[in-house]
């Protein structure tokens, strides 16, 4: 049970950081944006190839940011 909770926090906190970095990389691009479901779960396209690799790429996103960002603002609020 604990494993899949942690999976699928650090899923959604990848896909958050990713589908923020991609909206306002395609604002300024003047790119189409996609939406948080594709990001989280990949693009709803039948000849999709790849489904491991948004959960994957989610996950190594979602470590980072618990590291690096998460980990040390609550040792700062709470030290």
């Amino acid at each position: 049970m604990g494993s899949w909770f942690a999976r699928v926090i650090l899923n959604s906190l990848g896909a958050s950081v990713r589908w923020l970095w991609g909206s306002i990389w395609r604002t300024i691009f003047k790119k189409p944006k996609y939406n948080w479901n594709d990001y989280l779960y990949g693009p709803e396209n039948s000849d999709y190839y790849d489904n491991m690799g948004h959960s994957f790429n989610n996950g190594l996103i979602g470590v980072i940011v618990l590291i690096f960002v998460i980990i040390p603002i609550v040792e700062l609020i709470f030290d």
